[in-house]
């Protein structure tokens, strides 16, 4: 058997350190074997899918020098590599589970749903949707001519316990009470991750599937699906999950998630990846410092804990700090400088904004200092607005941030369209609205447009520093998170 692992990122944000995590084990678990690596790009999710995401995220595992022997911008037998590319074989796979009774055809409204969960619940059973949605075949085939809208879901047994066999794990055991009847094609004619994943993984012949824990629980659909179809299951093993130094979830609210923010940072690719190999995993003298190549030659996945792994900003700066002085010539260090911001074509974005406010060239350093650091140093003094308050500041900070978030095509235009739509519905006049974003982007107000600045400084950067001043200024408790979260729901809607 030739091992084959694949990485399945979805084109629909920001490049995220946990899909590099999974990617290198992957790596490295095929080439320990001599087998191949994949790369696919699920993008069933057509209404936040881009393709500047799937760009963006091929380009940052390509800087962390992550390569996949197949995927869709190499080619490779088994493509195509988008799921999107794939719709009507779904299509056809779902019918031959409903044809074979694995799956049926389901017309029950969002709403008729959610009253369905409640009775199940008053009766003390699980609250997932089982198969007594179910109609009689007549009534099906009514239904269909009239061209109601349905979805295709696959039957789960309503009880007894489902065993999943894990690399690291061993036997998992699962309440089948607890699985849904997973919807398996949408209205829209799309699949769902489920049925994708299975078919996909099936036709590339994928051998081991190395994924995050957070997947456990739809082992079981997935295995039942495998057994509908009559095809051998993948060999499964569940990662665990990167975590925030307070042990929670790793999470863009408390760290920093995106590759692109540490390329932007300044750390070197190599420091990066190799504190993702330190994650749950360790090399067999314990050293800290090793190259992807070193990491290979002494892989083993049993060596990986199942304790969550840290992920602390501070302890890979200090790591980068090692590959800075021990690797780099000074003539390499040189060159990676000026790879990172000081070359021509950075430094030309920022001449129209200097030159005509410099009058010496000593004047450029402190004038364009804040878009060669990371996070500034800020202080709540510098927040401080004869006509806004400490609620109104943070509340910009915040709105601000969360329709920044969702912007996928990063653009001056863009972003000041997000900003002066906000300013409006805020009542707010641009400049007092500008006021602390220009505090938290450029670490004062009187800097050249900030709609310029954001705009050089990425999406990644810019996202960074307003998370940053609103921690410095307190951000807002959970009970306060939601109903600002409706203020900016009602925002939007007007």
């Amino acid at each position: 058997m030739t091992v084959r692992t694949r990485i399945a990122p979805s084109p629909t944000g920001d490049p995220h350190v946990g899909t590099a995590y999974v990617a290198l084990f992957n790596l490295c678990f095929a080439r320990q074997h001599g087998g191949q690596f994949i790369l696919r790009i699920e993008d069933t999710d057509q209404a936040r899918s881009t393709a500047e995401s799937e760009q963006d995220i091929l380009q940052a595992l390509r800087w962390l020098g992550l390569e996949w022997d197949e995927g869709p911008d190499v080619g490779g037998p088994y493509g195509p590599y988008r799921q999107s590319e794939r719709r009507n074989d779904y299509r056809q796979y779902a019918l031959e589970l409903v044809e074979k009774g694995h799956a049926f055809y389901c017309f029950r409204t969002p709403e008729e749903l959610d009253v369905i969960r409640e009775e199940r619940k008053a009766r003390g059973l699980n609250p997932g949707i089982k198969g007594d949605l179910e109609l009689p075949a007549a009534e099906v085939e009514r239904r269909l001519a009239a061209g109601e809208p349905h979805v295709i879901r696959m039957k789960v047994p309503e009880e007894g316990v489902c065993r999943i066999n894990d690399m690291l794990r061993g036997e998992i055991e699962i309440d089948w009470g607890q699985v849904d009847c997973q919807i398996l094609l949408k209205s829209d004619g799309m699949p769902t991750y489920h049925l994708a994943n299975v078919v996909d993984d099936h036709l590339m012949a994928i051998t081991h599937v190395l994924r995050g824990e957070e997947w456990i629980n739809s082992a079981p659909k997935h295995q039942l699906l495998y057994e509908y179809f009559g095809w051998d299951m993948p060999v499964l093993c569940h990662m665990p999950l990167l975590r925030n130094p307070d042990k929670s979830k790793l999470s863009k609210r408390k760290n920093p998630t995106s590759i692109n923010f540490y390329e932007r940072m300044g750390f070197l690719p190599e420091a990066v990846i190799n504190y993702l190999g330190r994650m749950g995993w360790s090399m067999p003298d314990e050293r800290e410092k090793f190259s992807v190549s070193e990491m290979v030659e002494q892989f083993d996945i049993q060596r990986v804990s199942l304790g969550g792994p840290i992920f602390d900003i501070e302890k890979l700066r200090w790591l980068n700090g090692l590959w800075l002085r021990e690797d780099l010539t000074e003539t390499q260090f040189v060159a990676r400088l000026k790879d990172w911001w000081f070359n021509e074509q950075a430094l030309s974005a920022l001449v129209p904004h200097v030159q005509s406010r410099a009058e010496l060239f000593s004047d450029v350093a402190p004038m364009t200092a804040f878009m060669f650091s990371g996070m500034l140093s800020l202080t709540v003094e510098q927040f401080e607005h004869s006509k806004l308050d400490g609620d109104q500041v943070r509340r910009i900070l915040q709105f601000t941030l969360w329709r920044l978030e969702a912007q996928r095509h990063w653009t001056k235009e863009r972003i000041f369209a997000d900003v002066k739509g906000l300013a409006k519905a805020m009542g707010l006049k641009m400049g007092e609205f500008m006021f602390p974003v220009f505090v938290a982007i450029a670490g004062t107000p009187n800097s050249w447009s900030v709609m310029d600045s954001m705009a050089l400084l990425g999406p990644d950067m810019t996202r960074a520093r307003l998370r940053h001043a609103l921690t410095l200024l307190g951000g807002f408790s959970k009970k306060e998170s939601k109903r600002v979260e409706k203020e900016y729901v009602a925002l939007q809607s007007d």
